[in-house]
């Protein structure tokens, strides 16, 4: 999905307020002693020096004075006072140490948001609250990604290779996509998992995926984890200790690659309650037109979950809409259910099955 420029206008706009935000406050102590370096401490040099004629000096000439200290060098000349000897032994290493060594810091966390550095992740990430830690950028971790983005979900990518190939795509899509090692000790903790809601576990490594998913229970007890397990067995266990959902890919795409395999107008499955339910879309005819969504669902046990017609989609149409003909019905049911309204509606037989039947009758003598 294309983000708008003016959405993206402001993003831009809200993460460098975030930004500017979090670098005040991770350099809040060389902050609080500009005032003191600047302020107070020529203050005292108004107020206490007296040069060797006993002349005072100028605010200026004692900021000047002050600002040259921190760098080890002196423009007033020497006076035999305790309180401003102890000042000039003791401005330079406290300017290198405080001042100096923030604007360093702040310089190089400026530059590295350019760069997606870890230490720009890490800043970016102090500023969310409630997000989504997604770890693997990989197909499962990408559409993951994407629909926490589109549900306007704070997300944040954890992925071991800056070319993995869906890394640019979600950083064009304004996700902040970390590349370090999940398994690394601080990959958790530059994510901000200690106040994220949840964390999505979906590399291809189970023994990495719930190692993550311990780490990350410890760094925050309430955090919500879901795990991508390709062993069923280890995902029932963690179920059930754990405390986690724990899913396999090849559990849930099973069903749906098998009945897509009878059946190529059937668009999902899942079970419930150990039930086989599908979705499927279903061309209005004559037979269908004759139902109200009320009279398909007491007939057939199934639900009406959008009616389309010219485009325009109508999402749980009431129980008083008549089918018309040339609308499209999306439908969810039971799979025997589905079978029976199959039949009703004449679509007995798949098209490719039908298909295929009318490619060998033409080809028989």
């Amino acid at each position: 999905m294309n983000v708008p420029p003016r959405r993206r206008g402001r993003w831009r706009l809200r993460a460098r307020a975030l930004y500017l935000l979090a670098l005040l406050k991770r350099f809040r102590l060389p902050l609080a002693m500009v005032p003191v370096f600047f302020g107070v401490v020529p203050s005292i040099f108004v107020a206490l020096y007296r040069g060797p004629l006993g002349q005072h000096v100028r605010f200026g000439e004692a900021l000047h004075h002050t600002y040259f200290l921190m760098f080890g060098q002196t423009s007033l000349p020497y006076v035999n006072n305790t309180l401003l000897e102890v000042l000039n032994f003791a401005i330079p290493p406290l300017g290198i140490a405080v001042i100096a060594d923030g604007v360093v810091r702040f310089a190089y966390l400026f530059f590295a948001r350019q760069n997606l550095d870890k230490e720009w992740i890490t800043v970016i990430s102090e500023t969310l609250r409630g997000h989504v830690i997604v770890c693997g950028a990989g197909r499962v971790g990408y559409r993951v990604a994407a629909q926490l983005l589109d549900l306007g979900r704070d997300v944040v990518v954890i992925e071991k290779r800056a070319d993995a190939p869906f890394v640019a795509t979600l950083q064009a899509r304004h996700a902040t996509v970390l590349i370090d090692d999940v398994k690394s000790p601080e990959a958790l903790r530059r994510t901000n998992a200690a106040h994220a809601d949840a964390i999505v576990c979906a590399t291809d490594d189970d023994l990495a995926n719930l190692n993550t998913a311990l780490d990350a229970r410890r760094l925050n007890p309430r955090i919500r984890v879901v795990m991508r397990l390709f062993d069923d067995d280890l995902g029932a266990r963690v179920r059930g200790a754990f405390q986690a959902e724990a899913l396999s890919s090849s559990a849930l795409a099973a069903p749906a690659m098998a009945l897509s395999a009878l059946d190529p107008r059937i668009a999902h499955s899942f079970h419930v309650a150990g039930e086989l339910m599908v979705v499927s879309d279903f061309l209005v005819g004559a037979k269908l037109g004759a139902l109200t969504v009320a009279e398909l669902l007491s007939r057939f046990g199934t639900v009406t979950l959008c009616a389309r017609h010219l485009h325009t989609p109508r999402m749980h149409p009431g129980p008083e809409h008549r089918f018309r003909a040339g609308e499209i019905a999306t439908l969810q049911g039971a799979y025997a259910d589905y079978l029976r309204l199959r039949e009703y509606t004449g679509e007995a037989e798949p098209p490719l099955c039908t298909a295929a039947r009318t490619d060998l009758a033409a080809s028989e003598p």
